[in-house]
């Protein structure tokens, strides 16, 4: 039977195209369940087959608060165009009230330079919250960052691995301050800048559906100054009624498309997700970044490289969808990961294999194994001595030529 599944021919097929090949030679009572059975617990298919699963894991709510900023979350919008010398939007939001504050940065920065703009817009303001919901952006995981909230109190709640979802609340921010941008500079994008501090009160005073009022009220007791319509030709300044009359254009279709797409996100998220759960002790394949040779030259082809590692054990239960595995003990990735990068080994577990090494930026790392041949070869109209390299976490099919002096200088540590 498991010819006609794994061999050359079979090719891992699925059930339904090896009960067909199969039911040309041979049958049985209960050869449909048997190889039904044979495919689900292939651990080859397991490894290397995509999964076709919505997402796991249903959406899990942070837990609601006693007080308004005692836990914020903090995220960075990047991309933009350059305005006002500035590139980089800081979004802060308190998780009670959903107040925010947008603070406009230029590259590049540092942690220590984040965390005093920090104290100089949102602590002088709120104070110290109680905890930092966070990406793991390489500002807030880094030692001083760390070692500084840590010594003030404040806990560092970075999201698992792999899953930003967990910083959703910023995120959903991050979408609406993008969208209200997008509409007020149109064909504009440099002049976001100009606008930062609009999209502030903007976003405050907004009614929010989650809390039944707007984040204004919600922190401060009461309601924010009534915004007055224009009427065209009330002012008698040419220039001034026609950047007011521009305005609540751009106001209306502002709410008219935000309202649009909050609606749309909601229907479309809602279908998407579906509800999974492990238990200590379940074996699962576990999902990471695609392999990307950047240390010499980027031509290692890993198209056909497995989809999942593993099965790892499930060591603990980390809140309602997140889980600890039990990694090698050389492994440098962090453990604990979100039921979307976890799938469930089926069959016996006969096998582990071993996890790659994994970089600081979450990037599987490469280094060279051993010298397979050697040759000479031509660039820039002299000969260099060019080596046949077999690379760690790859197969040895995999080799790739490279120029001996450039290997050298990218890790002086190997020797030939």
């Amino acid at each position: 039977m498991e010819f006609f599944h794994s061999s050359p021919t079979g090719g891992h097929s699925g059930a339904h195209s090896t009960i067909k090949r199969m039911s040309a030679l041979v049958y049985w009572k209960g050869m449909r369940k048997e190889v039904k059975g044979l495919v689900r617990e292939c651990p080859t298919c397991q490894r290397n087959k995509s999964d076709l699963m919505h997402p796991r894991g249903l959406l899990q709510p942070l837990p609601i608060l006693e007080s308004a900023w005692s836990s914020i979350s903090m995220d960075f919008i990047e991309g933009l165009s350059v305005s006002r010398k500035k590139d980089v939007i800081l979004v802060v939001v308190d998780r009670l009230t959903k107040y925010g504050h947008f603070i406009a940065l230029a590259h590049p920065f540092t942690a220590r330079e984040i965390a005093q703009i920090f104290m100089e817009n949102v602590f002088k303001l709120h104070g110290l919250p109680g905890n930092i919901i966070c990406d793991r952006d390489k500002i807030f995981m880094s030692s001083f960052w760390q070692e500084l909230f840590g010594k003030l109190g404040v806990k560092i709640n970075p999201s698992t691995a792999y899953h930003p979802q967990t910083d959703g609340q910023t995120e959903k921010v991050n979408q609406c301050l993008e969208a209200y941008l997008r509409c007020m500079t149109g064909e504009k994008p440099k002049e976001w800048g100009n606008w930062l501090h609009l999209a502030e009160w903007w976003y405050n005073t907004s009614f929010h559906s989650t809390i039944q009022t707007t984040p204004y009220q919600a922190l401060y007791g009461q309601p924010p100054v009534d915004h007055l319509p224009y009427t065209a030709g009330e002012s008698p300044v040419a220039s001034v009624d026609r950047s007011l009359q521009q305005r609540e254009a751009a106001l209306r279709m502002l709410k008219f498309y935000l309202q649009r797409a909050q609606v749309r996100m909601k229907q479309q998220s809602d279908k998407k997700r579906t509800e999974c759960e492990y238990v200590v002790g379940d074996l699962v394949y576990l999902k990471l970044q695609p392999y990307r040779q950047q240390t010499v030259k980027h031509r290692i082809n890993q198209k056909l490289a497995p989809k999942w590692f593993g099965p790892f054990p499930i060591i603990a239960k980390i809140g309602a969808v997140a889980y600890k595995l039990q990694l090698p003990q050389d492994s440098k990735v962090h453990p604990i990961f979100h039921v979307s990068q976890l799938k469930k080994h089926i069959g016996a577990a006969n096998f582990q294999s071993e996890l790659p090494v994994i970089n600081p930026d979450g990037e599987v790392s490469k280094e060279p194994l051993r010298i397979i041949d050697r040759r000479i070869g031509k660039k820039g109209g002299r000969a260099i001595t060019e080596v046949l390299v077999e690379w760690t976490n790859a197969f040895p099919e995999d080799a790739t030529w490279e120029s001996l002096h450039q290997l050298q200088l990218c890790f002086p540590n190997f020797h030939p």
